[in-house]
């Protein structure tokens, strides 16, 4: 199975859904774009510190969402229902891969349920409770996909 996170910038919180998911179920292939990553961008330092304070080591440079990334993906799970549009805007052959992480994660049609809190330009703490909240849909994603 090939996961794709997407985030804005793919430097925040779709690195490190992609940490978790490595780290929970390594026998899962990920990897993280953003829908307006500059290529190369570093990891946001809160990011890394918080997932190091976790025992997750975040290696990362940034790359947008590409056609290559789509067609690679047998999912393609986003941040928030705007990055869903926006892919399904620029993307639609896609169409049928994508879902929010919450709408996947709870086994919900629509994506009524919210949005991952976005960090960027928050405090180490902001990205702390990201990284919570981030976990907590992970292995609810984990779980779905084992059973």
């Amino acid at each position: 199975m090939n996961v794709l996170f997407v985030c804005t910038g793919n430097t925040c919180r779709s690195p490190m859904a992609e940490a978790l998911l490595k780290k929970k179920a390594p026998h899962i292939q990920v990897q993280s774009a953003g829908v307006f990553a500059h290529p190369q961008d570093s990891a946001n330092k809160n990011a890394v510190q918080a997932l190091a304070e976790r025992d997750l080591h975040l290696v990362h440079s940034a790359q947008p969402v590409t056609k290559k990334l789509l067609k690679w993906a047998d999912l393609v799970i986003t941040m928030t229902k705007a990055h869903k549009q926006l892919l399904l805007d620029q993307f639609p052959k896609y169409e049928d891969k994508y879902y929010t992480l919450i709408a996947f994660a709870l086994g919900e049609e629509d994506d009524q349920n919210g949005d991952i809190t976005d960090p960027f330009g928050g405090d180490l703490s902001m990205y702390k409770q990201t990284l919570a909240e981030l976990e907590k849909y992970i292995d609810a994603f984990i779980h779905k996909l084992d059973t």
